[in-house]
């Protein structure tokens, strides 16, 4: 991204500078769109479930800036001849059902011949120009807080590699599938100074952009974070999504670990994606530390 051109266009609230969830654009002085695009390849076996799954993550991004999602296109590369109709039929249907809940209008897409399976929405939303929640808005004194539990990444490895079954993943589904409306509606009402939406760079890696954008130093509890008791489990035995290698190695230069804090604990907390839960605060100064 270094190497392209940045914009100019002085409507441009929000762009990629700060590694936010969503672009911001100005259309009026009361009004703006935001706009995002999330996709990826299936996490759990069921087509229906991975539908909505896709959408529910794609208009977190949309929640995440305090707006209102209105509409989307479907994003979708699929092996039609080896997976056939039926389950593509089931994978939008699932994103469907997601719009439909979230009252988002989902006005067509796009779809291409692929070796495997990818699916997910770019989303337009509304929000006064003056109300967006960033990422770059935290501020020494703030307090850290999490809306769904961690270890997600962790649960959808284990389920590919067939350590876990379908019956294990239920929990995870259900808050996968679950929308941010309430938790953005609340944020709102709260007057937040910033917020992010914890997805495939794990907490560590979203609150370090929290952190660099906003100028200040992010401290979690480890203790205080709410993860899956089964996804410490698999950390702590090495099950862990693809990435998370080349991710402890990139928080490795910004965090800060207690040496009190375990080794399956650090495990789950750099490869998590994200109860309403006080997991910590914001400090002067940089980066991340972990505490107990």
């Amino acid at each position: 991204m270094r190497g392209l051109p940045v914009s100019t266009d002085p409507n441009v609230l929000v762009g990629y500078g700060t590694s936010d969830d969503a672009g911001v654009y100005r259309l009026r002085a009361d009004l703006a769109l935001v706009q995002t695009v999330d996709f990826f390849t299936p996490i759990v076996d069921d087509p229906y479930d991975f539908g909505r799954i896709a959408a529910t993550n794609a208009l977190s991004d949309i929640y995440a800036m305090g707006a209102t999602p209105l509409t989307a296109l479907n994003i979708c590369a699929f092996p039609i001849e080896a997976l056939g109709t039926e389950v593509l039929s089931r994978i939008l249907a699932g994103g469907a059902a997601v719009a439909r809940e979230a009252g988002v209008a989902i006005l067509g897409g796009h779809t291409i011949e692929a070796d495997e399976p990818t699916y997910g929405l770019s989303v337009t939303g509304r929000v006064h120009p003056d109300r967006i929640v960033r990422n770059a808005g935290a501020r020494p004194g703030d307090v850290l807080i999490l809306t769904k539990p961690l270890g997600t990444g962790i649960l959808a490895t284990a389920l590919k590699k067939d350590a876990i079954g379908e019956a294990q993943m239920a929990e995870a589904v259900r808050w996968m599938t679950t929308l941010n409306a309430g938790a953005s509606k609340a944020m709102i009402a709260c007057d937040v100074h910033a917020a992010t939406d914890v997805t495939g760079y794990g907490l560590l890696g979203h609150g370090h952009e929290m952190a660099r954008a906003s100028d200040v130093r992010v401290t979690f509890s480890a203790s205080s974070v709410p993860i899956y008791s089964l996804a410490r489990e698999l950390a702590a035995i090495g099950i862990a999504p693809g990435g998370s290698r080349n991710s402890a190695r990139e928080h490795a230069a910004f965090t800060d670990f207690s040496r009190e804090v375990p080794d399956d604990l650090r495990a789950a907390l750099r490869a998590c994606d994200a109860l309403d839960a006080i997991v910590g605060a914001v400090r002067a100064g940089s980066g991340i530390a972990v505490e107990p």
